[in-house]
């Protein structure tokens, strides 16, 4: 029988299971698996979900200790010796399968090296599909400074998409 805090638990989880998915999916490139990072985060939140005051806050919740997990995962790796992923860049794609691989790979790639602040945004406005408005209120800030964020982010991805896909052509030239 499951007891009562297992039981809010997941009447606050249950409807923010799919929103929550993509979101860590969006979010984990070349650091570990999604599906990790949601076990890992399901598991802090539950383990801290008496400290939760506003059930209506439950998503901004599970975003906030998703973020320290990534955050304390990249540090982790930071100290550590691991190769460089581009050399997977320099392998020119053999099939439509690859080639959208290698065009997604691209993406995360320049999403890592956006601001944190704009990588946020830009992941919960065009892939998670939050509203300008939710997202506002998740990082309590107002919502011109939300669409500043993603003019912002916007153009920088669209300079570093630019600027990686000129050097991918040029390796794959060589």
């Amino acid at each position: 029988m499951k007891s009562s805090k297992e039981k809010a638990f997941m009447q606050l989880y249950e409807p923010v299971h799919d929103r929550f998915e993509r979101y860590c999916k969006s979010r984990v490139y070349g650091e570990m698996d999604f599906k990790d990072l949601m076990h890992d985060t399901i598991i802090i939140a539950y383990s801290k979900f008496e400290e939760l005051k506003d059930p209506s806050v439950f998503l901004s919740f599970l975003f906030g200790v998703s973020r320290r997990i990534l955050s304390n995962s990249s540090r982790k790796k930071s100290t550590e010796n691991w190769s460089s992923n581009n050399e997977v860049y320099q392998v020119p794609s053999l099939d439509d399968q690859t080639e959208s691989k290698l065009e997604v790979s691209l993406l995360n790639e320049a999403l890592s090296k956006l601001p944190e602040d704009q990588k946020e945004t830009i992941i919960l406005f065009e892939i998670s599909g939050f509203s300008i408005k939710e997202i506002a209120e998740l990082h309590e800030i107002g919502e011109s400074a939300v669409k500043q964020r993603l003019v912002r982010g916007r153009k920088k991805l669209s300079e570093l998409l630019t600027d990686c896909v000129a050097n991918n052509h040029k390796k794959v030239e060589i």
